[in-house]
This record gives structure tokens, sequence and C-alpha cells, in this order.
């Protein structure tokens, strides 16, 4: 009777154990399946095109752009941030560079601003964008933006390029060091402008992927 007690206990206590491990284990599962779904980013894609350049397409957000293929890209649920390397070897004090494309859904609006160094409206192929530049220096920093829009019927495509350059001095530069730096600087954000500007200008609208017939979606057994 005893050995028919303790075989009774010992099944009970099995069947606990497999029982806590199997549902442990399926709750992890679904855990990993539920923050994948949500951290999962839009369908986008990077081909090398030259030597130099290579081509973003995000198949989602129904657009693609060729870019310099040494910038680095990071999606995003709404777009994409391309970061610009800045050449340590050069005597500068460039913070940091980097492009954004936003798809938002409503109306193209800049941000509001005081001081605007231009604006204009520029085309590529049969497209309008509105564009506009922005400097600023505050507390020792210098703000360079400049900004793209282009309206599709109720969809925003938005492009920013964003820059930040510390002041030389605050890097203790002095002398022909500081005069190099303030040259670099600009050198610099004016290469990244110009290659920000022939990326919007290779901006295309490409197909989004298609979804299936809800007719024809077939129940599995």
């Amino acid at each position: 009777m005893r050995n028919l007690k303790r075989t009774g206990i010992l099944i009970v206590i099995i069947v606990v154990i497999v029982g806590v491990v199997w549902f442990g284990d399926k709750s992890k599962s679904s855990s990993n399946r539920d923050q994948n779904a949500i951290s999962t980013p839009p369908v986008s894609e990077t081909t090398k095109v030259s030597s130099t350049l290579s081509e973003y397409q995000n198949a989602e957000l129904g657009f693609a752009v060729k870019y310099p293929s040494v910038w680095q890209t990071e999606d995003a649920n709404s777009g994409v941030t391309f970061i610009i390397p800045i050449d340590k070897n050069q005597v500068s004090s460039v913070g940091s560079l980097q492009v954004n494309i936003q798809v938002i859904s409503g109306t193209c609006a800049f941000p509001p601003v005081t001081t605007i160094k231009d604006r204009a409206t520029i085309k590529v192929g049969n497209l309008s964008l509105n564009t506009i530049s922005m400097t600023n220096n505050v507390q020792g920093r210098a703000y360079f933006n400049r900004m793209y829009s282009l309206q599709k019927a109720e969809v925003c495509y938005m492009f920013s390029l964003a820059s930040i350059t510390l002041s030389p001095a605050s890097k203790k530069l002095t002398g022909s060091n500081l005069t190099q730096a303030e040259n670099n600087n600009k050198a610099i954000i004016d290469s990244s402008d110009t290659a920000f500007i022939n990326m919007v200008e290779s901006f295309t609208f490409i197909a989004p992927p298609q979804g299936i017939d809800e007719t024809k979606v077939k129940v599995a057994p």
C-alpha cells in the first residue's frame, strides 16, 4: 500500500513538473511571437548600384531612393534614418549628421521656425517638392537643417537633413587648426547637403506588396 501511495505521489509530481514546463514554454513562445509582431520593421531592401551608391527600397512604404553606400540605414515604423559617418581623421567639430525620410498620414507641414535661410520648390520628374533650409546657433552649437516635403493624396513624404556642429573653440582648437576646422566643417556639411539633395532627386514610387483577395483565402481544415 505504501509503495502504491509513493508511486501515486511520484506520478502527480511528474505530471505537475511536465505541466509547468509545457505551459512555461508555450507562454515564452507566445510572448516571443507577440514581441516579434510588435518590433517587425517595414519590409525594406538595400542593393548596390555602383561603386559608391546603393539603393534603398521600402515596399511597405512604397518608395525607393539612392544614397551614398557609406551611409548607414536604420529602419523605423514610419520611415528610415541614414546615419552619415564623420571622418575622424579630419580636423573638424561636426558633431552629428543624419538624414530622415518619414511617411506620414495627412497634410505636409514644416515645423514652426524663426530663421529660414531659403525656401523653394523643385521638380523631380513630374513631382513637385517644397523645400526650406534653416540655420541657427544656440549655446555654441551651430544647427543646419534642410527639409523637403512631397504630398501624394493623403500621404506626406518628409525628407530632412540635420547637422550639429560644435564650436571649434570648445574642442580647444587654436591657430591654424581652428581655421582648418572651420573650413572642414563647411566642406563636410556642404558635401552631405549635396548628397542629400541628390538622394531626394532620385526618389521614386514603387508598388507596395499586394494583399490576398479575401474571396480566395483558403481556410485550413
